[in-house]
């Protein structure tokens, strides 16, 4: 059985990442518990979860808020995208074995079917499973950790994105250039190109968003 604080933390973590939860909204223990059917302690577990991995805001004497999406915090994210996610590009272009091209080529393709097929939930695992497989091919702990950390993040600005272009399909295709030009330099081990793939998607990205807020 899934333990209660994760069941919640998954919830939660859904509505916040797809803004069902606004950014700023107040997270009232009391409404969550009502609406999740989930008890007090695994709320707060989830909720201080959350607050650890940047989602909520912690504010004494008032409570725990939806976190802002903000000019500094958006620059914040994708500064740090550029340059751990660029690297590991780098780094898998340099170290991945045939296997892990194999896989980051099939997700490329899983990928460009879900977009063209309008099937986002399918579109947005397919995007984590290929962001986690770059960094496996980096070789690195390190930079597997912080990928893995920084995607949720990533993940609510694309949402954000998508909800204000109203058109998901011309974020993914933005996306899925991207991921073909990075699969192709590693599959003629260009790190340059690679890098350059990556931290360009995220620079257009970051450029987007600022017109947006």
């Amino acid at each position: 059985r899934i333990p209660l604080s994760d069941q919640a933390y998954a919830l939660l973590l859904g509505k916040i990442i797809r803004l069902d939860l606004t950014p700023g909204s107040i997270l009232s223990e009391k409404d969550l518990i009502n609406e999740l059917g989930i008890g007090r302690t695994p709320i707060r577990e989830s909720l201080q979860r959350l607050a650890n991995e940047g989602l909520v805001t912690h504010i004494p004497n008032r409570g725990m808020f939806v976190a802002e999406i903000s000019a500094t915090s958006v620059r914040n994210i994708y500064e740090f995208r550029a340059l751990i996610e660029g690297h590991t590009a780098r780094l898998a272009a340099n170290r991945a074995t045939p296997e892990d091209l194999f896989l980051l080529e099939q997700l490329h393709h899983e990928l460009s079917n879900s977009t063209s097929e309008n099937r986002i939930d399918d579109y947005v695992g397919c995007d984590q499973n290929f962001h986690n497989a770059l960094a496996l091919a980096s070789g690195n702990t390190y930079l597997q950790s912080a990928v893995s950390e920084i995607f949720n993040l990533h993940l609510r600005l694309w949402f954000f994105i998508s909800r204000k272009s109203n058109n998901w399909q011309s974020s993914a295709d933005a996306h899925e250039i991207m991921t073909a030009a990075v699969v192709d330099a590693i599959r003629n081990r260009s790190p340059d190109k690679a890098e350059e793939a990556i931290t360009s998607y995220i620079t257009n990205r970051h450029q987007e968003i600022n017109q947006l807020l």
